[in-house]
Parts: C-alpha cells; sequence; structure tokens
C-alpha cells in the first residue's frame, strides 16, 4: 500500500496517527501472544482509521480549493 500522494494533505497529528496504528498493528503482529483472530482485527481497524483519515483529509483538501475557486 503506498501512501506517496495521499499523505501531502495530512497536518502532523494525522501523520503521528498513521504512525502509532502502524506500530501497533506490527506489535500485534509480531510481538503479543494474541489469538489470530483478535490480530487480524487489529489490523483491519488500523488499517480502516488510515483509509478513512485519508479519505476525510482528501475531502477537505477538495473543499478548500472548491471555496478558493468560488473567491
Amino acid at each position: 500500500m503506498s501512501f506517496g500522494n495521499s499523505l501531502k494533505g495530512f497536518g502532523a497529528v494525522q501523520e503521528l496517527l498513521v504512525v502509532v496504528l502502524m506500530i501497533v498493528s506490527m506489535l500485534a503482529v509480531f510481538y503479543f501472544d494474541f489469538n489470530w483472530t483478535l490480530k487480524i482485527g487489529i489490523i483491519a481497524l488500523a488499517l480502516i482509521i488510515v483509509l478513512l483519515t485519508s479519505i476525510a483529509s482528501q475531502l477537505l483538501n477538495i473543499q478548500k480549493e472548491a471555496a478558493k475557486a468560488q473567491r
């Protein structure tokens, strides 16, 4: 999964959220001794949050551009 273009619009807080979620998901998979179903659930939740954050960021950028175009 490439975040090249989608991370350009992120603020510092959003980038920190993505990094923390990725670290937590990696710890869940490789370090903690959970059931595989729980590991998959943690990874899926982290990826969904990252996806929703990137979509929200892109929508905000589109709204800002549309507001500038109306002026």
